[in-house]
């Protein structure tokens, strides 16, 4: 299984020190894929604490564009000389409150891979959208122009906007509806599997049974990842097959 800690802006040079101290000699006997996601300024760093550990490194965005005038952006062929190996891209509060599209993210997407990182691609509907019956349709809506990306570099995250930082998380009854449309559709995209993660306020009192819903390989964690033992909690909790991906 896969899990990506997103620190999204919080951290700072001497939390992440003490975080690896702690997380990372654990990750010896672990036999899942981990990636770090601290906010830019920290990414360097990350990228010395975890070098020959079990963790990788990744931003939480990137621009499409290898250069120019975009004052604030970062481009994924700068993130690469880092060191760092994946890239979160589309997550609902980019979209939420900075703009993002369907097509800008998939744009963003495109150019980390060419920049040879891996792509966490983040989709999912709110709470309207959900009541209104429109979960699927948005969905669709949202993979649209995956079927442009390297599936060998791509995990999708399906992230239910209303879960996501609320304390609430969705069923395994509606996370297994939803990975199974996204399965399907990517598949149908792309010509092969694709993994899907579960985010949306995981943490280990609920991670157990989220996990171990079907099409779930793994999880994009916000919050409860800015603590190495909740993180590596979530971890544990995981069902011992489909290890690795």
């Amino acid at each position: 299984m896969l899990f990506v800690a997103n620190w999204k802006m919080y951290g700072s040079a001497s939390q992440l020190l003490a975080y690896c101290e702690r997380l990372l000699p654990q990750l010896e006997q672990c036999p899942h894929t981990v990636v770090l996601c601290p906010p830019y300024p920290l990414l360097a760093q990350a990228v010395m604490l975890c070098a020959g550990s079990g963790a990788a490194v990744g931003a939480q965005n990137c621009h499409w564009a290898r250069e120019g005038a975009f004052t604030g952006e970062v481009s994924p062929f700068l993130l690469a000389e880092t060191g760092a190996s994946w890239v979160i891209v589309g997550h609902s509060e980019r979209r939420q409150l900075f703009g993002e599209s369907d097509d800008t993210a998939a744009a963003r997407a495109q150019a980390a891979q060419e920049a040879g990182l891996n792509v966490v691609f983040c989709v999912g509907e709110t709470l309207a959208q959900r009541q209104a019956g429109e979960t699927f349709a948005v969905l669709e809506k949202q993979t649209a122009l995956l079927g442009k990306l390297d599936p060998e570099r791509l995990v999708v995250a399906y992230e239910p906007v209303w879960a996501i930082g609320t304390g609430h998380n969705a069923t395994p009854e509606q996370v297994a509806e939803a990975h199974a449309f996204i399965l399907g559709r990517l598949e149908g995209l792309t010509g092969q599997g694709v993994p899907v993660l579960y985010g949306g306020s995981v943490k280990p009192q609920n991670a157990g049974e989220l996990l171990s819903t079907p099409g779930v390989a793994g999880a994009l964690v916000g919050g409860a990842s800015l603590d190495a033992a909740s993180f590596y909690a979530i971890m544990q909790a995981a069902p011992a097959t489909g290890a690795k991906g």
